[in-house]
């Protein structure tokens, strides 16, 4: 991630980003990273300044982004960084524990507010249920499409309780390193109404260039260190 005047650069400048109060982390990179080819709509819940959006977009530019945020000025700045990939996408002022819709999607995929504390001034979800949050994001996903989380490794077992509550299976889960000897962050990938066994991939570094800079989509990386 870079900052050159004024604006932030993803994925080896393929992502722009206006700086701004609230930046992506490496968070939204990887997340983005571990979407599932060949889906085509695609709905981001706490979509914030765009950032997994976008990266998911420069994976995958033929897809169809709607996002929903609490925070009308996280919306702002989404579609300001929207704009300045000339990306379209469908901005919702809306909360996932009571947005009401008909419409499902072939992913759904979230950064969910997962740490505690006190409230930022751009009044996003903090001290969510992360259960509860996870079982809404579920209910909006199409039939056989999939959910794709990032959570602190600490949460994980909220996660995978509200998948298997909603009949998700082929659970898919990546843990993530940092200087740590235990994993920091863990991303999961279910599948909508099938009933495959869990899958624990072998840890990457939260660090790792091959994502975070070269650009490589998760199954990708994943190929090549199986054929060595």
């Amino acid at each position: 991630m870079t900052e050159k005047q004024g604006n932030f650069a993803l994925l080896n400048n393929r992502v722009q980003m206006k700086h701004s109060f609230y930046n992506p982390t490496s968070d939204a990179v990887w997340l983005a990273a571990f979407a599932p080819r060949g889906v085509k709509t695609i709905l981001d819940v706490g979509i914030g300044s765009g950032g997994v959006s976008l990266c998911l977009w420069a994976h995958f530019p033929e897809i169809n982004i709607t996002g929903i945020d609490i925070s009308e000025e996280m919306l702002t700045i989404c579609r300001e960084n929207m704009g300045l990939n000339n990306v379209h996408a469908e901005l919702l002022n809306a909360d996932i524990f009571n947005w009401s819709t008909p419409k499902r999607y072939d992913l759904v995929i979230t950064n969910p507010p997962y740490f505690n504390g006190t409230p930022a001034n751009h009044k996003a979800h903090h001290n969510t249920d992360l259960k509860q949050w996870t079982k809404k994001c579920c209910a909006r996903v199409e039939n056989n499409g999939y959910i794709c989380i990032i959570s602190d490794s600490l949460c994980v077992d909220k996660i995978i309780s509200a998948l298997v509550d909603k009949h998700f299976g082929k659970i898919e889960i990546l843990p993530l390193f940092g200087a740590k000897n235990s994993a920091e962050r863990v991303i999961i990938r279910a599948k909508q109404g099938v009933k495959t066994g869990t899958t624990i991939f072998q840890g990457l570094s939260m660090n790792d260039d091959r994502i975070l800079r070269d650009g490589l989509t998760i199954d990708a990386l994943l190929s090549t260190l199986e054929a060595l």
